[in-house]
Formats: structure tokens, sequence, C-alpha cells
């Protein structure tokens, strides 16, 4: 039984996931992150993780970026993993996850689907193929409470064609001020708010008289939950080390 430490407990994502846990056999949650401290009796949740009692095996993140400094200090001080499934880091604070994963496992990664690790995988097989005749072109949608954009599952997409793609590649966020030709190492990334959208990526491959899409519709939030359950008991078992859903999935 993998003993779980939730950050973020409160939150919608949280709540998923502990109703996700709760019919699981594998894990159970001992103990909950939230500023709002708020408890219905199944584990004890604290303002912050300094104050946490209970020993746990991994601890899941759905929060916010701010969180990130103390969570790493927990994950030092204590020596427990951590699943960072949150959104939205700068870049120095990318640099701290890798630097300290080199004494702590850490998994990190911006989406928990496997279906969207698979269109990751499909769009730098697709860029491989097309070369450099075909545009690139990246849009998300999600609801209209997300705080960040573009989504964070939006830049692994462009980071994965960008790793395969011959020659420079720059993202464009925006055209509205641009009175010039696209640049053809250009990937251009677009941001959708509204409704309650779940998430959807569509990657779209323009090339001469010929138009490619790949794309991924979330219908539930279920999946980012059973994927960061998953990923808290592959981590649990990890040296030190920084782990994403490709170590995961092979």
């Amino acid at each position: 039984m993998t003993r779980i430490i939730l950050s973020g407990c409160n939150g919608t994502m949280g709540r998923v996931i502990t109703a996700r846990a709760a019919k699981r056999e594998d894990c159970e949650i001992v103990a909950g992150i939230d500023l709002n401290t708020g408890s219905d009796g199944r584990f004890p949740v604290y303002a912050k993780p300094a104050d946490i009692q209970e020993k746990a095996d991994v601890l899941i993140d759905f929060s916010n970026p701010s969180l990130l400094p103390s969570l790493l200090q927990y994950g030092e001080q204590t020596a427990t993993p951590l699943v960072l499934c949150t959104t939205g880091y700068h870049a120095a604070q990318v640099e701290t996850i890798k630097r300290v994963s080199q004494n702590v496992p850490i998994f990190h990664s911006g989406n928990m689907s496997l279906g969207i690790n698979l269109l990751i995988e499909l769009a730098k097989k697709a860029t491989q193929v097309l070369g450099g005749e075909f545009d690139i072109e990246v849009i998300e949608k999600h609801h209209n409470q997300k705080i960040d954009a573009p989504s964070g599952t939006a830049l692994m997409i462009a980071d994965g064609i960008a790793s395969v793609r011959s020659g420079p590649s720059h993202y464009m966020y925006d055209r509205h001020s641009q009175r010039k030709k696209r640049d053809p190492a250009e990937i251009g990334i677009h941001s959708v708010r509204g409704g309650t959208i779940v998430g959807e990526h569509e990657v779209i491959f323009a090339g001469p008289q010929e138009v490619i899409t790949l794309s991924h519709s979330a219908q539930s939030k279920e999946i980012f939950a059973t994927g960061a359950i998953n990923a808290a008991l592959f981590l649990a078992k990890q040296p030190a080390g920084l782990y994403d859903m490709s170590h995961l999935l092979n």
C-alpha cells in the first residue's frame, strides 16, 4: 500500500484524485495540503508542508507554482518523492526542480494523460517525416478558470516538436502586432479559454496543398487523476532523479 500526501487536496483536481484513490486498493491518501484546511474526515489537511505529521511514501502536487519552494524543501528534508503536476513554472523554478532531483526522486510533467503523451510522440514523428515544408501550429483550449496560458501541455508539445526539428525554432504566441509573412522557423502557440472545456490540444501541420491535424480531447479530469496516482506508485520505488511520462510508459 503506497501512502500519499496530496497537495492541493481541496482544489478541483485534488477532489478528483481523492475520489479516484478511494476506489483503489494499492494506495491511500494519508494527509493533504491546502490553504483551505477543511476536511471531510478521511485524512487531515494542513496549510503548509512543514506542518505535516504523517509519514508518506510519495507526495502528489496539484496546486500553485508559489508552493514549489516549500514542497522541494519538504521533499529534501523528509526524503519524500515528489510528483509535480502543477503547471506554470517559470524557467528558474524548473532549474531548481532539476537541482533538487539530484537528491530526491521527482516526477515532473505538464500533463498526466497517456493520450497526450502519445500525441507528443506522434507530433515528433510527423515533424521528422514532413521536414521543413510544413508550418506547425499548436492550439490549446481550456475552461475559463485556468490561470496560465499557454497551457503546460501546449509547451510540452512544442518542446517535443522543437527537439526533433532540423534547424532553429522559436515560439510565436501572438501575431496581432506582426506585419510580416510567417517565419518558417515559427511554432505558433494559441490559447482559448471558455466554459468548462476540460482540455483540448490540436497540432496543425500546414504544407503545400495539404493539411495534417493531430488532436486530443480530454473528456474527464479522471484521466489526469489516474495518471498522477500511477506516477506516484512508480516514483515511490525509484532512486533520486528527474522523471516524466516517458519513464512511466517504457
